[in-house]
């Protein structure tokens, strides 16, 4: 197939990439390079498989329209693959603007470039922070998220709304993944586990919130590919049991799916930083904090509609998980 890939030079997206590259698909692969973090750490992903035969780059930014349109009139493409967004909660407090560009503008021109060139199947990123305020646990594709707690999870149910609207008028395939708090080797360094392993072998001090009490179902970076791909040869359908008299707000009457994909096994702070202090040999330098706005205390993830479709759930522990990155990193200081 020929997919194109968004965000193809950062955390999830430039492993797709490889992933999709090794069974034989056709790559087009787009990113900005924007310097929300490391910029060389993006070249590096990139890197890896920028110069594959079957890869072509493309550096823009989806929120120009008029770029994008380009990609995709000059490109047979079969799939798109939306990874690309402004990523973080704390961030969007500061720096809202950014998100509207980015997560809402952006994914608009995707859903036109869809629209306009007949693409048979959209999966995007869309976030476990949707859940928002809401405590019922695990969190399931089934329950309302109409609450949110940042403009970040904002505009991530905002693109599945959008989404939804796209499906239904133009009968285009659309699938949403809620990603739980994905760590893995060539991670986003401004997440926890990349922050506290580089504090912890520096000897410097780590703030931890919620006094170290949020619980997040932490997945494996090959555990969310392996999703991804899975829905990837499985386009959404319409749901022939959806009523409107009792809606599901997981699946619909349009082509469109929401899924989670999570370890389901939350894992609270104190135990992610314990592990890390294991696979290094230190302890940690703690700074206990309160809980920080925007921040939701616990996350846990529902997968039976992931594992009822496509016979697959994450496998990974949190130990391998950590031993995996913090080896990585060992060899990786500098980024």
């Amino acid at each position: 197939m020929n997919i194109l890939v968004t965000g193809s030079a950062g955390f999830i997206g430039s492993q797709l990439c490889l992933n999709l590259l090794d069974r034989g698909d056709r790559i087009l692969g787009l990113d900005n390079l924007n310097d929300y973090y490391n910029i060389d750490l993006k070249k590096a992903r990139l890197e890896r498989h920028l110069n594959h035969k079957n890869y072509t780059h493309y550096h823009v930014d989806i929120s120009n329209k008029d770029d994008l349109e380009k990609v995709f009139k000059d490109n047979n493409i079969d799939v798109v693959v939306n990874l690309a967004a402004q990523a973080g909660v704390r961030y969007s407090i500061e720096n809202p603007d950014v998100y509207i560009q980015s997560n809402i503008v952006g994914f608009m021109n995707i859903l036109e470039c869809c629209r306009h060139n007949k693409i048979s199947n959209l999966v995007y990123a869309s976030s476990s922070s949707v859940y928002g305020a809401n405590t019922t646990k695990p969190f399931s594709v089934h329950d309302n998220v109409d609450h949110p707690l940042s403009l970040y999870a904002a505009s991530k149910k905002s693109n599945e709304l959008m989404a939804h609207t796209y499906s239904n008028l133009f009968e285009l395939s659309t699938t949403g993944l809620r990603f739980f708090t994905v760590y893995g080797p060539w991670g986003r360094p401004d997440m926890a586990l990349f922050k506290f392993t580089k504090a912890i072998m520096n000897e410097n001090q780590i703030d931890v919130y919620n006094y170290g009490n949020h619980e997040r179902d932490f997945t494996y970076i090959e555990d969310i590919i392996e999703g991804i791909i899975r829905v990837i040869d499985n386009p959404a359908k319409s749901d022939p049991n959806w009523s409107g008299k009792n809606p599901d707000p997981g699946s619909s009457f349009a082509p469109w799916k929401i899924y989670n994909i999570g370890s389901n096994n939350p894992i609270k702070l104190n135990d992610y930083i314990a592990a890390i202090e294991e696979n290094l040999g230190k302890k940690a330098n703690v700074n206990l904090l309160p809980l920080q706005p925007g921040d939701v205390v616990a996350t846990y993830a529902d997968v039976e509609d992931l594992f009822t479709t496509f016979n697959f759930k994450p496998k990974y522990s949190i130990q391998e998980g950590v031993k995996n990155f913090v080896e990585w990193f060992k060899k990786n200081p500098n980024f």
